[in-house]
């Protein structure tokens, strides 16, 4: 009976091994696809489903930036996203710490409007953010795009949620006998022990920022500050099938991001662990 059940574990191991495998490929094949598109021309990426790398890159890269300006793109998103989500953090980490440890009236009246807030497609006010924009004349602006970062209820929920799991209300208590005012305990006392959860939901909100099209699309006009998104979308009609180009386009949006999980998902499952054994 013994073999038998080892030999069954061995087997539903192998099985589950082979099953991972095949996600992994399926999940792979589509960013493999779109790195050896970025070496071929049109005609051999039209006519035939490429495997391996082409020659073609840097006449892809050629065309690509003579129509254009791919490399301002990344900057404007790079700036955008960073900013957006340094501010988005801090005011939602000050938001959920006042939701988490201050006791007032209306407290959980509040709280559960920003959780309502989350309900709403953040498209359905579109129309309406852009006649504020215009009222306040800044369409064509980079604050339209930042403004929102001011409040975003994710953030707050996800930290409100960290705080009461991590920090104990003795720790602030201790803080304001020790003469520390409140905006000092929350920035060398609670910031610091909540830097795990902020840096979860700060990857997610950079992610989010980077991939929007429809704010940046709709509330920008100048050509110099289209984000990537926006510049990608164009070379769609600008090339029409010149699907080498457009795999580099898309291949220079992505890449970023990829590099970002791929350096910090280790921190934060450090960081994740260093705050578990802390509490």
């Amino acid at each position: 009976m013994k073999n038998k059940n080892k030999n069954r574990g061995k087997i539903y191991r192998v099985l589950t091994y082979i099953f991972l495998i095949f996600l992994a490929i399926i999940s792979i094949v589509p960013f493999y696809n779109m790195m050896i598109g970025c070496t071929h021309d049109n005609a051999a990426l039209a006519t035939s489903f490429q495997m391996m790398p082409g020659k073609h890159l840097l006449s892809n890269y050629h065309r690509l930036q003579g129509n254009v300006n791919i490399w301002r793109g990344l900057l404007n998103s790079i700036f955008i996203s960073v900013v957006y989500t340094a501010i988005s953090t801090y005011i939602g980490a000050l938001t959920a710490y006042g939701f988490a440890k201050y006791k007032f009236r209306g407290n959980k009246v509040l709280f559960w409007i920003v959780l309502a807030t989350m309900m709403l497609p953040g498209q359905l006010g579109i129309i309406g953010y852009f006649q504020e924009m215009n009222e306040l004349r800044l369409l064509d602006n980079y604050l339209a795009l930042l403004m929102p970062s001011f409040a975003t209820p994710v953030m707050v929920y996800w930290i409100r949620q960290y705080l009461d799991a991590y920090v104990p209300n003795e720790l602030i208590e201790s803080a304001r006998i020790d003469g520390c005012n409140e905006f000092k305990i929350f920035n060398k006392i609670i910031f610091p022990v909540i830097i795990p959860g902020v840096a979860t939901q700060a990857i997610f909100t950079f992610v989010g920022c980077w991939n929007s099209y429809v704010q940046p699309s709709i509330l920008l006009f100048s050509q110099e500050k289209f984000t990537l998104p926006v510049l990608v979308q164009q070379m769609q009609g600008v090339y029409k099938t010149d699907y080498g180009v457009i795999y580099l386009g898309v291949a220079l949006s992505v890449v970023p991001i990829l590099l970002l999980f791929i350096f910090c998902s280790k921190k934060i499952l450090e960081s994740t662990m260093a705050g578990a054994v802390k509490g």
